[in-house]
């Protein structure tokens, strides 16, 4: 089982809850950022005690070299996440500035803390390594509404070693990089019919092993033994941290689902054969 990268509180344990998120509200032109947020308001579990822990332990100097470690920290901490916000924050619709969000007016974002997981998007495995480099200075976490077809990006920049946030852009699902690809796991994610029809003849599987806690096994999963492997997927909302990585109209993408401090982590390996999203690979 592969684990997670460790941050300023692996010594805390998660669950994990690969659990889908709906989404109720309007039209997307008629909704602006404060009521995008409110979709999932009322999915959201209460504070546990490790987000609280974050929150009255200062930030060490050392969580602005990693992003994550940074993330997590600002997600939990509403005096840190004051002050490294870059009020008054810009939002930008469509490229335009729509408004400005004052100090007074703003609200704790918590990102995917209070789920116990998050999402990933990747290319190719070598774009999983910017997870891990040092040298980055400009991060966007994005906020996918499937039912409303909008992308809520929130961009990071380090600035004189410190990360802050520096603005919010909204913007269409479709005009988003990884557009074609979103758009097909909305409906793999909640349609099992959907799914035996774009999986690959054979899918690759590595998990762990029943017998031995400390060894994995492999093996081929086909369509009609997929039901007994199939993770719950993630629905409604997910997110994606964009850590530099240029996506392009690849044919080949990894959605990644990670634990927070449980060393818990799904990938699915999809290609693109003949036009098709297909899922070729499973590894828990």
């Amino acid at each position: 089982m592969k684990k997670a990268f460790l941050t300023s509180m692996s010594l805390i344990v998660l669950c994990i809850c690969f659990t889908a998120t709906g989404c109720s509200e309007k039209k997307p032109s008629s909704i602006d950022s404060t009521s995008i947020d409110s979709i999932v308001a009322a999915d959201t579990v209460k504070t546990d005690s490790a987000e609280n822990l974050i929150a009255e332990t200062p930030m060490p100097k050392a969580a602005d070299e990693l992003f994550d470690d940074f993330i997590f920290n600002f997600s939990a901490n509403k005096k840190l996440q004051h002050e490294r916000i870059h009020f008054p924050l810009p939002v930008y619709r469509n490229g335009k500035v729509e408004k400005s969000i004052a100090k007074t007016e703003w609200k704790m974002e918590h990102f995917f803390m209070r789920q116990g997981y998050y999402t990933l998007i990747f290319d190719n495995r070598k774009q999983m390594n910017l997870v891990k480099d040092t040298t980055i200075d400009h991060v966007i976490i994005e906020k996918v509404f499937f039912k409303i077809k909008t992308v809520k990006q929130y961009l990071f920049n380090r600035i004189n070693g410190r990360w802050m946030m520096t603005s919010i852009n909204l913007k269409p699902m479709f005009e988003n990089n990884n557009a074609s690809f979103l758009k097909f796991y909305q409906h793999f994610a909640v349609d099992t019919a959907f799914q035996s029809r774009h999986l690959a003849s054979t899918i690759k599987f590595t998990g762990p092993d029943p017998d031995d806690d400390f060894s994995t096994m492999t093996g081929d999963i086909d369509a009609e033994t997929w039901p007994a492997f199939a993770p719950k997927l993630p629905a409604g909302m997910i997110y994606n941290i964009v850590y530099g990585q240029k996506y392009a109209e690849s044919t080949q993408k990894i959605f990644v689902i990670r634990g927070i401090a449980n060393g818990m982590e799904t990938e699915l390996t999809f290609r693109r054969i003949k036009g098709k999203w297909q899922l070729v690979q499973l590894t828990t």
